[in-house]
């Protein structure tokens, strides 16, 4: 007994030196890391950016003064239904890199057995030695046992899986952090509309009311012959035009109100309750410091997550290639087994214990793993081609941003020049008309103008305003702190 014992212990140990062994010579099969030509090409610089700094974007929207703004993004950011969705997502895809994970340790389980048999003794080979004072025989059993497994990852196919699920999984947490800006972004950009259209609807209604006057006072004129018919009809048709614009503008106003009530988690009856009775947010002109074109690889969620699942292909084509390799597998379970519940308990004296490998190789698959490592070269080539094609937009997305807002500042500085030009002749035919000098249809017409150049400047700054959350959405950056419980 003492010898047989001993010799089980050194094939045991023979067993776990091989498997070390073959540990330490595992290799991985994945590709080596590359970046595409496109990237490597990137300029150093962008051509439009003029203004030198780190790109710092975390809650930007705050330099508006704004506190509706910042309240609205920060109800957004907590109650958006997109971002609870990505949320889940994300989530779910740490699970799952984290179920993949798991198999690179070992599996332990623990099972108890207890069974009770009776079989009749007439016509078994023991009916004879009995001399039939003995029917039946019964028979029980109890066991307890741990058994475990453990897969030793030879070839680095469940290595390379591992890392290919964890790739996933950050890719998916910089999706989140692409739909948290998505969000923020569209919360903006609405009330921004809100903002211009209640203001347009304001001066409609006024330049509606100019009009009605101004058109009274033709028809007077025209009665007395002091004014041609063709006069009078363009001024009713402005009139006309003019009103029919109003239900335009509130149609436009409640599409906004809906769209921004739909990003905060809300009916639009109740968003009534999270407006003040004044929008009014300041205007920012500052320049952007756009920082370097490499910086958006890092800043830009989409491009990082392009990156991440580029990573991802490049794993699970080593994974693929492993698995033309044979897979070596450890087994082993102790326990105890008796007659009784007592004796199965009995861990001193009724112990029992196995230890076992198993190899599988392949020989004949159809061709099923050599189509897998095609496929999974095929995924890799499309994010690639995927990783190029964001990386190039991102860039295009920052030149034609700052481009954008560059332009949009020059406009609203000329229609600003505009409308001090239509104020000083409103103020020239005042005090004509109160010098007697003047007539009050030249006034009204010049109160018009005005209107209609503040409408112009209303929406200027409105594209203003978005044209700088154009450039903020084209560098990327973390726009609010990570609330995911972990960073990407």
């Amino acid at each position: 007994m003492t010898r047989y014992s001993h010799q089980s212990r050194t094939s045991r140990w023979s067993l776990l030196g091989v498997a070390s062994l073959c540990v330490a010579g595992c290799t991985s099969f994945a590709p080596e890391r590359e970046v595409p030509e496109i990237v490597s090409a990137m300029p150093e610089q962008f051509e439009r950016a003029t203004v030198s700094g780190d790109y710092a974007p975390q809650k930007w929207w705050t330099a508006f003064n704004d506190a509706e703004l910042n309240g609205l993004v920060d109800r957004a950011l907590a109650n958006n239904l997109d971002i609870a969705e990505a949320a889940g997502r994300l989530q779910q895809a740490r699970a799952q890199a984290r179920i993949t994970r798991s198999a690179l340790s070992p599996t332990v389980s623990a099972s108890g057995d207890a069974s009770q048999t009776s079989s009749p003794l007439d016509g078994s080979a023991f009916s004879d030695l009995a001399g039939g004072t003995i029917n039946r025989i019964e028979n029980q059993a109890y066991s307890v046992a741990l058994g475990a497994s453990y897969e030793i990852d030879l070839f680095g196919r469940i290595g390379n899986d591992n890392r290919a699920a964890q790739q996933d999984a950050l890719a998916s947490a910089y999706d989140f952090r692409t739909v948290q800006l998505g969000a923020a972004a569209e919360t903006i950009s609405a009330y921004f509309d809100m903002v211009d259209t209640t203001r347009q609807i304001e001066l409609q209604s006024l330049t509606a009311y100019v009009l009605e006057e101004r058109t009274v006072r033709s028809e007077e004129r025209f009665e007395r012959g002091l004014t041609e018919s063709l006069e009078l009809y363009q001024l009713r048709q402005e009139l006309r035009s003019t009103q029919a614009a109003l239900p335009q503008l509130e149609s436009a106003l409640v599409a906004a109100k809906t769209r921004l009530a739909l990003l905060l988690g809300l009916y639009p009856q109740q968003l009534e309750q999270q407006l003040g009775e004044r929008l009014q947010p300041r205007l920012v002109f500052e320049s952007v410091p756009a920082g370097l074109p490499m910086d958006l690889l890092e800043q830009r969620p989409d491009v990082a997550a392009a990156w991440a699942r580029l990573e991802a292909a490049r794993f699970r084509i080593g994974a693929r290639k492993a698995e033309r390799y044979p897979q070596l597998t450890l087994n082993g379970s102790l326990g105890t087994q008796g007659g009784d519940p007592l004796a199965g308990l009995d861990f001193v004296n009724n112990w029992a214990s196995s230890l076992a490998a198993s190899i599988l190789a392949p020989i004949i698959d159809g061709g099923r793993i050599s189509a897998n490592i095609s496929s999974a070269r095929a995924v890799y080539d499309q994010q690639g081609a995927a990783y190029a094609r964001t990386v190039l937009t991102a860039f295009g997305e920052v030149e034609s941003a700052i481009a954008d807002y560059d332009e949009q500042r020059r406009r609203y500085r000329l229609i600003t020049a505009q409308l001090a030009s239509a104020r000083a002749s409103l103020d020239l035919q005042r005090r004509r008309f109160e010098a007697g000098v003047g007539e009050f249809t030249a006034y009204l017409d010049a109160l018009r103008t005005v209107y209609v150049v503040e409408g112009s400047l209303s929406s200027s700054a409105r594209d203003t305003a978005l044209a700088r959350l154009g450039v903020h959405r084209a560098l990327g950056g973390d726009w609010v702190p990570d609330n995911t419980g972990e960073t990407p």
